[in-house]
């Protein structure tokens, strides 16, 4: 099974990035399962009934999300519903809107997709990512799946690699987003699971995370909140990562960066 998972997807110009360059993608990647971060696609902070079929149209067949899922409150029956192939973050507490995790079909087979945030430099009250990795894995181990995928939203490497690490060999790939800067760290750890510490964003090259550079310079010179502006055109950078899965024994065999840059 060959899984291609695009980082966070900021704004119009990384909705516009997707639809153009995703096509493409799939004709010399072949994936059976194409997966994004899609916290940031309206306008940069939250999450919109059009912005997700924009994507969807373009190809992604499933959304996770991170602690901007909130910021457009119209996600919340989304959510609530269930329909759309979005999940917020597992470890939110409970009596939070929506799911943290979910098991589709792809090809007659079995793949759960698993999203968690991490703590560690996060304001949010959050429970524990690696205990509440462990009770959703106890939840499914009577499942027979073909893969199991995690997105581990967070803000630390150092949480990242350890959550990384915990879970070799009890789910096929655990990788992480949110700081928009990929790494290149892409591995199989050695019982068998796939890692990177984040993928990186779909969004303007010249921005500081996909925010105009200036509106960022100009926060950390004067220190007063400043509303972000996302850049509509230029270069966008494209972040993914494709990941062949062994369908058998749920193990990755390899993992891969996938960087495109592309004029919109």
């Amino acid at each position: 099974m060959r899984i291609l998972f695009f980082g966070d997807i900021v704004g119009k110009i990384g909705r516009k990035a997707v639809t153009k360059v995703l096509p493409e993608l799939k004709k010399e990647l072949g994936p059976d399962l194409v997966l994004a971060n899609g916290e940031n696609l309206a306008h940069g902070k939250g999450i919109t009934e059009k912005t997700i079929k924009e994507v969807m149209e373009a190809g992604i067949d499933f959304l996770t999300s991170g602690n901007h899922v909130w910021a457009e409150k119209k996600v919340i029956p989304i959510l609530e519903e269930g329909k759309i192939p979005l999940i917020r973050p597992a470890n939110y507490p409970p009596g939070t809107p929506g799911a943290g995790e979910k098991i589709i079909e792809v090809g007659g087979m079995k793949v759960l997709i698993i999203n968690l945030m991490g703590r560690v430099f996060i304001k949010e009250d959050l429970d524990c990512p690696f205990r509440k990795i462990d009770e959703i894995l106890d939840k499914y181990k009577k499942e027979e799946l073909a893969a199991i995928i995690v997105d581990f939203h967070a803000e630390a490497t150092s949480e990242k690699q350890a959550l990384g690490w915990y879970v070799d060999g009890r789910v096929s790939a655990l990788v992480g987003t949110h700081t928009h800067i990929g790494t290149s760290d892409g591995q199989i750890l050695p019982q068998g699971t796939a890692y990177i510490t984040d993928i990186g964003m779909v969004g303007a090259k010249k921005s500081v995370i996909g925010v105009d550079k200036s509106i960022i310079q100009k926060i950390f010179l004067t220190q007063m909140p400043t509303l972000h502006e996302i850049p509509e055109e230029g270069i966008c950078i494209v972040n993914a990562v494709l990941v062949e899965i062994d369908s058998e024994t749920q193990k990755a065999v390899k993992i891969e960066r996938i960087d495109r840059e592309v004029n919109i």
